[in-house]
């Protein structure tokens, strides 16, 4: 078999051809923070008209962030085939939301065994004082959520040099701060701006341009 030999401006061009289709089988559709901008939103909007005009649903409307996980696993199946050559800083950016992803529901689950501890104490002073304390723990989850809902956000962001998402962590952070100092049926309004701003607005922008990609390429 005869060996091909290339000259060095061959090899160069052949090295740029190879970048150039890894980084056009690169594609960020957008779904994914569509998908989850929505969700957060509509929870939160719906916590606060739930608490603000003392209706009940038969359901914790909460657990549509579980269902959600259905149609994100498709998602990520789609993106994968599209995405044949994927980059290391693309993995990177996988481990970063997973990692995100798991650390909500650690924090899920420590914010409802320290409730858990916390309820026998508080009954005990409810007894004790003939009415209910000042500090409710409760109160701060949703300061704990917009804190963590920034960190990979703001990564993302500022990583791809994407101004929306760096913009829409800082939102977060911003609303985390407030929500300290506010009612929990504040933090919820506070939730559905930081999921808007942080993921829903910059889906879709993903998404717009996207399609304007996949129309020139036709």
């Amino acid at each position: 078999m005869e060996q091909e030999n290339f000259s060095p401006q061959e090899s160069l061009k052949l090295i740029d051809t190879m970048i150039n289709k890894a980084k056009n089988s690169y594609h960020d559709t957008g779904i994914g923070p569509i998908l989850w901008g929505s969700v957060i939103t509509i929870c939160s909007l719906v916590t606060y008209c739930r608490i603000q005009f003392g209706f009940t649903l038969p359901f914790d409307i909460w657990l549509l962030t579980i269902v959600a996980i259905i149609p994100q696993i498709f998602i990520a199946i789609k993106e994968a085939r599209l995405n044949k050559a994927k980059h290391y800083n693309d993995k990177v950016f996988d481990y970063v939301w997973i990692s995100f992803g798991i650390t909500i529901f650690l924090l899920t689950f420590i914010n409802a065994n320290v409730i858990e501890k916390l309820n026998p104490v508080f009954q005990v002073y409810i007894d004790t004082k003939g009415g209910r304390p000042n500090f409710d723990y409760g109160s701060f989850m949703g300061s704990f959520f917009l804190m963590l809902y920034g960190f990979p956000t703001f990564i993302t962001g500022a990583a791809r040099n994407f101004k929306p998402m760096l913009i829409g962590g800082i939102i977060c952070w911003v609303c985390c701060i407030i929500s300290v100092y506010t009612k929990f049926r504040v933090d919820m309004l506070l939730t559905a701006f930081a999921a808007t701003m942080a993921w829903l607005i910059p889906g879709i922008i993903l998404w717009v341009k996207y399609k304007k990609k996949q129309k020139a390429n036709v």
